[in-house]
């Protein structure tokens, strides 16, 4: 899958699951039962035991799911990341050499950002969708809004604290995209192995992208 082809998967899909998981077998149960519920995006941050091998078992075993590698702080995770497969790279915070290397190697990057001037900074050096995090410790909705003014064309994806009840308002604000963990990664889902549980809560958090996306639209349309 090309760089423009992941980027427009995220942004078709609107929600970046990271699979903070304690074991590689879970990482995998749950991007897979993600996929059938209708998110084939995931983000498998490399404090989940043998990321890389995770992501390169899921590219080969199933192509459609964009898999990428997330907690990533240096060039050499990013280049073994890379090399499993990894469809776009991502961390909590900016990092210009990790940019410059996706730029390099055509691969997405996402990279952290919560200051205007991590933002700026991230954007002006390359950045593909700038993760702010985490959004809703400074403001969630109302912080992705007031950055969508001075940035009107830079995409956003509002991280860490993002739920059912606000899901809808990021999109709302201006947000491109959303990252979640632990409201739509359910630990009981994944210890029962219940993947029409996660399918469920998938199809959910869809269902209200799809409604701020709207709201959003008839915002900007009146």
């Amino acid at each position: 899958m090309t760089k423009r082809e992941v980027l427009s998967r995220i942004a078709e899909v609107g929600i970046v699951p990271a699979l903070r998981l304690h074991a590689a077998e879970d990482a995998s149960f749950a991007a897979e039962a993600l996929a059938d519920g209708g998110i084939p995006v995931v983000e498998i941050p490399l404090t989940v035991p043998d990321a890389a091998e995770v992501i390169d078992d899921l590219a080969k075993r199933r192509p459609e799911i964009v898999a990428g590698a997330g907690s990533v702080f240096d060039l050499q995770a990013a280049q073994r990341c890379l090399d499993a497969g990894a469809a776009f790279l991502t961390s909590p915070g900016l990092d210009l050499e990790i940019i410059e290397f996706g730029l390099k190697h055509g691969i997405a990057v996402l990279p952290g950002a919560l200051t205007p001037t991590e933002v700026m900074m991230a954007s002006k050096a390359g950045g593909d969708l700038v993760k702010i995090f985490p959004c809703a410790q400074v403001g969630g909705p109302h912080y992705i809004k007031a950055l969508k003014a001075p940035f009107p064309d830079v995409p956003l994806m509002a991280s860490g604290g993002v739920n059912q009840q606000t899901v809808a308002d990021f999109f709302i604000a201006g947000a491109s995209a959303v990252g979640v963990g632990a409201n739509l990664i359910q630990p009981e889902a994944i210890h029962r192995r219940e993947p029409g549980w996660l399918k469920q809560l998938a199809q959910r958090y869809l269902g209200l992208v799809k409604q701020g996306r709207d709201r959003r639209k008839s915002f900007v349309m009146a």
